[in-house]
């Protein structure tokens, strides 16, 4: 019975093997058939890749052609009357990995209170991940260890409006207390 089922099998794999031999010689002879491609031969091309750029200038590189066009719409300041761009002069992209970095390395920073280092990567991080409620925090608690109060609160604020899961909300709130009392001390009544 297993030489039967062996005899079985083999016969299975020398008829697939012959398949596949047929196979690579049907390939092989269609190879040979076709010239191979020279290298000044062009490219192949479906009719969608047929498009023919716009005329290059004079010292215009062609990425010029790959450029995307950010600039308003020719009816935006007529739609929108209020809105100022001029002072817009760079923009960055969201990216929360890097933002992350920027906080991590902030903390690293703020653990040897060097306050003002810690500062300008939370503010880094929150140009590549806007509203962060990491960074947010961290920002305001730097900027309370620098002393700049008014706006070390006005940072606490924008933390508790921030939808998180508010893991640091009751430190922000207690923070909050303690600023209002620092500067309700300080100003005479």
């Amino acid at each position: 019975m297993q030489f039967r089922h062996r005899l079985l099998v083999l016969g299975v794999l020398s008829s697939t093997l012959c398949c596949v031999t047929a196979a690579q010689d049907t390939q092989s002879k269609q190879e040979k058939a076709q010239p191979a491609p020279q290298a000044s031969d062009p490219l192949p091309r479906s009719d969608d890749d047929q498009q023919t750029a716009p005329p290059l200038g004079d010292n215009e590189s062609s990425s010029k052609q790959t450029q995307i066009d950010i600039s308003p719409p020719k009816d935006d300041a007529v739609k929108h009357p209020d809105s100022d761009l001029s002072d817009v002069t760079e923009m960055h992209t969201w990216n929360p990995h890097k933002a992350q970095k920027d906080i991590e390395v902030g903390e690293f920073y703020f653990k040897r209170k060097n306050y003002h280092a810690a500062e300008e990567r939370y503010r880094e991080a929150l140009l590549y991940k806007p509203g962060d409620a990491m960074a947010t925090y961290r920002l305001a608690e730097a900027l309370e260890a620098q002393g700049q109060t008014a706006e070390a609160a006005k940072n606490y604020e924008l933390y508790l409006k921030i939808p998180s899961n508010g893991k640091f909300a009751p430190e922000a709130k207690k923070a909050l207390a303690r600023l209002e009392a620092k500067t309700s001390q300080a100003s005479p009544q």
